[in-house]
Order: C-alpha cells, then structure tokens, then sequence
C-alpha cells in the first residue's frame, strides 16, 4: 500500500470509499472545495493498482484565531484493507502536513460514541482526548465525540 498526497484524480475513489463505509456522505463539491482550499492536508492509501482503499479528508478551521487548528472531516479505510494501519497512517501524514504548512497547534474530529475501533485508534494509538459530547450530532440523532489532539512544540 502506498500512502501518498491526495490529487484532484484521486477525489471520486475518495467520494467512493466514503460512500461504501460512511452513513455521512458529502458531496463531490466538497471534496473539490477541500483539495482546492487545503491541497496539502489530505492522502489517500493506494493498492498496486491505483486504487482508493482509503483516505483522509482534512481542512483548517475557517474562523479565525489565535491558534490555528486543523480538523478530519472525514476519514475510511474499506473493509479488506482494515488492520493494516492505513487510518494511523493517514492521520499522521495529515497531522504532520498541518503542522508543517500552516503551523497548527492541535487538530478535532469527532467520532461516533458507538465506533470503537475509531475511538481506540484516536485515543489509543495516536494520544486524542475526548474534549466534549454533542448530542444528537449525526443525522441519525447518535452522539459523537469531539476529540482533540494538542501538537507538541518542537523544541527551540
């Protein structure tokens, strides 16, 4: 599997992984608007033929403040390719590109309370917090999780 930058090319496999995984589906002007806005925050991982197995759509948060703060949109593994370590990947290939391009201080997502294994890896595997609940936050009335992972500074 690579893991690599994702493109313009890349945004219907994006679309198609979300779609097949996800009950929240966007748009395919959303995806544009993503790579357009933030080109360097979001990947996909590839099988040897080209394929989307999975991706991470990633942005900075629009309104202004003192500390900038990046935010998963969304982020799917399919199925088969599951276990291998692709979402950690992914996650860290966006955290590092958010750093990096646009100095930011901590990243949010949320997560759905019932998705364990997301929660697992978040928290678990890549040092997330849960910062708060919000009620009735899918469109199907489940809860989710704000999570946040504050970036350590490097030192001066």
């Amino acid at each position: 599997m690579d893991i690599r930058q994702a493109t313009i090319d890349d945004l219907l496999g994006m679309q198609n992984a979300n779609l097949l995984n996800l009950p929240e589906n966007y748009t395919f002007k959303y995806y544009l608007y993503h790579a357009l806005t933030w080109p360097e925050l979001s990947y996909v991982a590839v099988d040897p033929a080209g394929r989307v197995v999975g991706y991470i759509l990633a942005k900075m948060e629009e309104e202004p403040s003192d500390e900038p703060s990046g935010h998963v949109t969304s982020i799917s593994v399919l199925r088969p390719y599951r276990r291998l370590g692709l979402a950690n990947k992914l996650m860290k290939q966006s955290q590092e590109a958010m750093v990096a391009h646009y100095n930011a201080a901590h990243i949010t997502l949320n997560v759905r309370k019932s998705n364990r294994a997301a929660i697992s890896l978040y928290r678990d595997s890549l040092g997330f917090e849960v910062t708060d609940v919000n009620k009735a936050y899918y469109a199907d009335g489940e809860d989710s999780y704000g999570m946040k992972l504050v970036f350590k500074k490097a030192d001066a």
